[in-house]
């Protein structure tokens, strides 16, 4: 960040300190199960979004747009959950709250990232549904395995440049006061807050990054599924409709999973208490991934066929080991 502080401004000095003190889940009775949950938690998000991204990878005919999404959402899943779930159990289970400034921005970069892409890729899946329910004729043509990689490309590229901007503005901020941070981790929102000099740059942030990539892509995603029932509602018969919007209902669950909890969070979080909403926003950015997997598993036919196939070739080979053994 250092490149950021000397475009802006060589002669100015700004105070960071040494650390940062993540207070979290300080005070919240019995807090110690919570910790062995989220531990729990995460072990289940790494096998259940491991064994997707095995499937998809292994079986050439997952190898499709749709596909691809549902690939990266898992990656991302993964990445995630490895970013945030290890660090918090670190800080508070082991009682390592004092993080240096440096990691504490790092920590924030990589959470953030995650949460972003995780948003983003819903709505490159309600892209997909959109162009396969309403133009199937010409699916193939609009949406392509290169296509959806180059949408996937350019969201990466635009989630890293939004939240390096916003980190460094953070480096913009100088501490004279508390460096205690009122949160699991290190938020962005929680940080520019504690600065003793002007944080306009880092509110205007705060609020436009929610704005475009939560709310904007949430009526998106809306709009794609108001236009869906409009175009199923000219299908001829009920069958076909029921047929066609049942390929939606994978992405639908994980829009709800992710969405609600994170509108129920921002609209009550003047009513509740600071540990009840510390909790509730711990649990917005670590159920999805754990839940995503299940919801392909269990509501996708291909990826149970596809598991089906895995098993029984599994299967198959060592009852034929076996039979080359005994001869």
């Amino acid at each position: 960040m250092n490149f950021f502080n000397s475009a802006l401004g060589k002669n100015i000095t700004f105070v960071h300190p040494a650390y940062f003190v993540i207070s979290g889940f300080s005070g919240i009775p019995n807090i110690k199960y919570y910790y062995v949950f989220l531990f729990f938690v995460y072990i289940v998000s790494v096998l259940g979004n491991t064994v997707v991204m095995a499937v998809i990878y292994l079986d050439h005919n997952l190898r499709t747009p749709k596909y691809i999404a549902v690939f990266h959402l898992a990656f991302v899943d993964l990445f995630g959950s490895s970013a945030l779930v290890p660090k918090v159990l670190d800080i508070f289970l082991f009682n390592h709250r004092y993080i240096p400034y440096n990691d504490c921005l790092t920590f924030l970069f990589f959470c953030y990232i995650c949460l972003c892409m995780q948003s983003f890729n819903l709505v490159a899946l309600s892209y997909d549904r959109l162009i396969a329910i309403t133009y199937p004729l010409h699916y193939q043509v609009k949406v392509t395995n290169r296509s959806m990689l180059f949408l996937i490309a350019s969201i990466w590229v635009f989630v890293i440049i939004a939240i390096l901007i916003a980190v460094g503005l953070l480096t913009r901020l100088s501490f004279c006061k508390s460096v205690v941070i009122n949160s699991y981790f290190c938020d962005h929102g929680q940080i520019y807050r504690l600065a003793c000099n002007d944080n306009t740059p880092s509110y205007v942030v705060s609020v436009l990054l929610p704005f475009l990539i939560l709310w904007l892509s949430l009526i998106f995603i809306l709009f794609t599924y108001i236009y869906i029932s409009y175009a199923l509602s000219k299908v001829a018969t009920a069958q076909e409709r029921y047929k066609a919007f049942k390929t939606c209902t994978g992405h639908l669950s994980l829009v709800a999973i992710y969405f609600i909890p994170i509108i129920i969070t921002f609209t009550m979080m003047k009513n509740i208490h600071p540990n009840a909403r510390i909790i509730n926003l711990s649990l917005t950015s670590i159920f999805p991934p754990m839940l995503n997997p299940f919801i392909y598993v269990l509501q996708t036919q291909e990826i149970k066929v596809s598991l089906k196939k895995i098993f029984k070739i599994r299967k198959d080979s060592k009852i034929t080991v076996k039979k080359l053994i005994i001869k």
